[in-house]
C-alpha cells in the first residue's frame, strides 16, 4: 500500500514538474512535436500555459490521491477523477483551439 502511495505521489509530482515547465518556461519541445506543428509562434505562450495548467490539474489530482491513499480515505478518487477530467478538458481545449486538430 505504502507503494502504491509512493508511486502515486511520484507520478502526480511529475506531472505537475512538466506543467510548470511548459507554463512558466514555455518549453513546448517536451511535447511531441505533432501536438504544436500547426501552432504560431505568436500563440506559444497561450498554448503552453494551457497545456501546462492541463498536466498541473492532473498532476495535482493524482498528488492528493496518493496522499489520501497514505491515510486509508475512502474519498481517494474525488481528486483523481476531479484531476483528470479537469485536465483532459483544458488539455483538449488547447490542442483544439491551437493546434487545429486534437488528434493531430
Amino acid at each position: 500500500m505504502i507503494f502504491g502511495c509512493i508511486v502515486e505521489a511520484l507520478v502526480g509530482s511529475a506531472c505537475i514538474i512538466l506543467g510548470l515547465l511548459l507554463w512558466k518556461k514555455q518549453m513546448v519541445k517536451l511535447l511531441h512535436d505533432y501536438h504544436y506543428k500547426n501552432v504560431l509562434k505568436k500563440d506559444i505562450p497561450a498554448y503552453t500555459k494551457q497545456v501546462g495548467t492541463g498536466l498541473i490539474l492532473i498532476g495535482a489530482g493524482i498528488l492528493v490521491t496518493g496522499v489520501l491513499n497514505l491515510f486509508y480515505s475512502p474519498w481517494w478518487w474525488v481528486p483523481l477523477v476531479l484531476g483528470l477530467v479537469s485536465g483532459f478538458i483544458v488539455l483538449y481545449r488547447a490542442q483544439k483551439k491551437y493546434n487545429g486538430s486534437v488528434l493531430g
